[in-house]
């Protein structure tokens, strides 16, 4: 058997649809790594590659999205089962924020000098792995026990003093010295796993949207750049609206369903005291973040332009980039100078303070949005959640009906966003 390569599948004109007469390759169980990359090789392919990979990565990324967010909707929740604070449930939601901020500057940096394909589906394994170590603490701890304590008044409403952290003395005020072995006993160990998977969650996403913008980026043509670039944007609108609809789906079920019997539930969800299956979502979550990690192992390095330029201007492009030097001592020295370049463009430092402020801004309501309508309009955390999911897709859906009217060929808004999409 002859292993088959780039060079002979480019000069045989070999296709998708030539695999199986392939004299090159041994159709067997053994050899699908090598006919996964015989279709990545392949000239004929090439733009169907290209849409393939926006569609793997835009899977990815509302998977990813998912995960993260799904945490912001069960955040009551988790904060019921294990007795945290508003402090503590807040400094939870944005640590995965830590790794991501001090390692992608960094990362991206070094994007163009590694296999961007392959960086991508480590961080994707890392995601996963960080959304089942979150639904770990289910597993290690005991059963939900709540306060059998409560009277149910004339009107229909729960009342449920018990559950509140009394002082010893009625006239003194209420301070956090009372309520705090009450609230944290116990759950150092849950804590100390939710940190750790905050981080990781963080971590393994650094690679995926820079790496993938980047790689569609470098090998489309510059008309279908900005529609491929659109479509992953578009998905970081939908990430966040079906992480609070799964939320509101799942946090139907008992915390305990795989625990208990259906009838030892004694509680509905309309109980101020019901807590639903917070850990269910993660596991959800994780395992598509994990499925849609797996083809990227099979992407290339790099793909062939949709657009094909000269053979000498695409040698003289690639000898120029060659002579700038692909040392890891070289590009470290230059990292500085490109750091300070970028930050003196006055430009994009408004772009990137007016990102800061919104992304703090939507960060704070996205967190605790569910928990200030079921407690302001008591409501359960399940319809909280809908009411949060149907408004993200609205704004989705609203963008889409504006999308024609602002997408006129000849408009210079739509070149400009080209640009910028591009840059």
């Amino acid at each position: 058997m002859v292993k088959c390569s780039r060079k002979w599948c480019n000069k045989n004109q070999i296709g998708a649809y030539d695999l199986l007469n392939c004299p090159k390759i041994n159709i067997s169980f053994s050899s699908f790594i090598q006919i996964m990359k015989a279709l990545v090789w392949s000239e004929r392919s090439s733009t169907g590659l290209k849409g393939f990979f926006v569609f793997c990565h835009g899977f990815l990324q509302l998977s990813q999205l998912l995960l993260s967010s799904y945490l912001k909707s069960s955040i009551s929740t988790i904060e019921k089962r294990f007795g945290l604070s508003s402090q503590t449930s807040g400094l939870l939601a944005s640590f995965n924020e830590v790794g991501n901020t001090l390692l992608i500057v960094f990362v991206s940096y070094f994007g163009s000098r590694v296999n961007r394909p392959r960086f991508i589906g480590c961080g994707a394994i890392l995601v996963s792995i960080a959304g089942f170590l979150m639904s770990l603490p289910h597993f290690i701890t005991g059963h939900y026990e709540y306060d059998q304590d409560v009277a149910f008044a004339s009107t229909g409403v729960f009342s449920n003093s018990t559950d509140l952290c009394q002082p010893a003395i009625s006239t003194r005020n209420l301070s956090d010295t009372d309520c705090m072995p009450h609230a944290v006993k116990g759950n150092h160990e849950v804590l100390l796993i939710l940190f750790i998977g905050q981080a990781l969650l963080g971590i393994g996403g650094v690679p995926i949207q820079p790496f993938g913008i980047s790689y569609i980026d470098d090998f489309a043509s510059e008309r279908n750049s900005p529609l491929y670039l659109g479509i992953l944007f578009a998905l970081t609108v939908i990430g966040p609206g079906v992480a609070f609809m799964l939320g509101s789906a799942i946090l139907r079920f008992y915390v305990d369903i795989d625990k208990v019997s259906p009838e030892e539930i004694q509680l509905t969800n309309k109980d101020p005291r019901w807590v639903g299956a917070w850990w269910l979502g993660f596991l959800v979550a994780a395992t598509l973040v994990a499925l849609s990690a797996i083809p990227y192992f099979f992407f290339p390095k790099e793909m062939p332009k949709e657009v094909r330029i000269g053979m000498e201007i695409a040698r003289q492009i690639e000898g120029s980039a060659d002579s700038r030097g692909t040392s890891i001592a070289s590009s470290i020295s230059f990292f500085p100078v490109v750091l300070l370049r970028n930050l003196r463009h006055p430009v994009y430092l408004l772009v990137v303070l007016a990102q800061v402020n919104l992304s703090a801004m939507v960060a704070g309501l996205a967190t605790f949005m569910g928990k200030f309508l079921e407690r302001q309009f008591s409501l359960t955390a399940s319809f909280a959640n809908m009411i949060i999911g149907k408004y993200c897709l609205l704004v989705l859906e609203t963008f889409m009906d504006l999308h024609p009217r602002l997408s006129c060929s000849n408009s210079p808004d739509r070149h400009a966003l080209s640009m910028s999409s591009s840059a």
